[in-house]
């Protein structure tokens, strides 16, 4: 059983940074595509980042090019968001989520995506 579990969220100013954390337990963040998507109170929920599995293939919205970095370390079996740049904007429940492929496109939803986490909060603010 695929098991994801987020961490890292907090309450951070606009312009510093956070590092979330995607644990995985059932699975191996080397084989399988891992994603980062955020849902802001009141806004459907989009995609910001996801890392191919089985190769170096990393993909970004727009939203999160330039500021955000995913990358995985295969010795914890985990994947990483950095984000960099941190705005008010940023603030969302930010969750992680694994299957085969990395959605089409880079902002969507991730409907296609069947294992997920619970989520950490990020909140930006001064």
């Amino acid at each position: 059983q695929v098991q994801l579990v987020e961490s890292g969220g907090g309450l951070v100013q606009p312009g510093g940074s956070l590092q979330l954390s995607c644990s995985a337990s059932g699975m191996s963040v080397d084989y399988y595509a891992v994603g980062w998507f955020r849902q802001a109170p009141g806004k459907e929920r989009e995609g910001v980042s996801c890392i191919a599995g089985g190769e170096d293939l990393k993909y970004y919205a727009d939203s999160a090019k330039g500021r955000f970095i995913i990358s995985r370390d295969s010795s914890k079996n985990t994947v990483y968001l950095q984000m960099n740049s941190l705005k008010p904007d940023d603030t969302a429940v930010y969750y992680c989520a694994a299957d085969m492929n990395c959605p089409y496109y880079n902002d969507s939803p991730g409907y296609e995506m069947r294992n997920w986490g619970k989520g950490t909060l990020v909140t930006v603010s001064s």
